[in-house]
């Protein structure tokens, strides 16, 4: 087993109809620019009515048919905003947490220790978190997961990643390994998945490969290293 392979994005998901909600982030190949990808996928009718929306440096997301809406608690929130040399993304309302801690001058994983996962029983949806931090012309990057310890959701087990920027290495962390009842949750460490020159290229790729019927909403954002400008890229299946 080859632990530093670097996998294809399509090839590692080919054939999995539901990973469910997940974080992509790396480095693009020629070293000159950070990578992120957020995508979130559904399978009820509540889950399936957003879109993402563009605030600002953040992004948020909002119902797509507000006559709609049974439970916005665990779908509607703010899956990524920028403080300062931070850019923070997760799949959930930790996003606020985690925002606050910083601006607190705590850290990453202080704020997750205040966050478990999601009281959706019997799922117990895991919550999963990013955070790049930038400077002297690079970034190196943190990711979380917490999901639960037992099939009752009794405890929280968390995990915390920390990672220098490799070019052309990014590294993907998603809530479920399949779909199921109730959906398996996410095992071990985050997958290492190529990362492209190109944000077209790569969030067509991405784009893509998710399930055509259980696809949402996808983002994607490169930083330039050098100068801090930012391209964006959004999709919505609600348009």
């Amino acid at each position: 087993m080859d632990v530093y392979k670097i996998n294809a994005f399509d090839q590692l998901i080919e054939g999995n109809s539901y990973v469910g909600r997940g974080i992509i982030i790396g480095k693009t190949p020629d070293g000159t620019k950070a990578a992120v990808a957020y995508f979130i996928m559904g399978r009820s009718e509540n889950s399936r009515n957003r879109i993402f929306e563009e605030n600002g440096d953040d992004v948020i997301i909002k119902p797509f048919d507000y006559s709609k809406v049974e439970d916005p608690s665990l779908i509607i929130y703010a899956p990524i905003r920028k403080l300062g040399d931070r850019l923070i993304v997760t799949n959930g309302d930790q996003t606020d947490t985690i925002y606050d801690y910083i601006k607190e001058g705590k850290t990453f994983a202080e704020a997750l220790t205040t966050r478990e996962f999601e009281p959706d029983a019997p799922n117990f949806t895991p919550r999963i978190s990013g955070m790049l931090t930038f400077g002297e012309g690079d970034f190196s990057y943190e990711m979380s997961i917490l999901k639960s310890a037992d099939a009752q959701g009794s405890a929280c087990s968390r995990y915390h990643f920390a990672y220098p920027a490799l070019a052309g290495v990014g590294h993907f962390i998603h809530t479920y390994v399949c779909d199921g009842n109730p959906i398996p949750t996410f095992q071990g460490e985050p997958e290492r998945v190529a990362v492209l020159d190109d944000i077209d290229a790569w969030a067509d790729l991405i784009w893509n490969s998710l399930d055509e019927n259980n696809k949402i909403s996808m983002y994607v954002r490169y930083v330039d290293l050098a100068t801090g400008a930012q391209e964006n890229r959004m999709v919505n299946k609600n348009q």
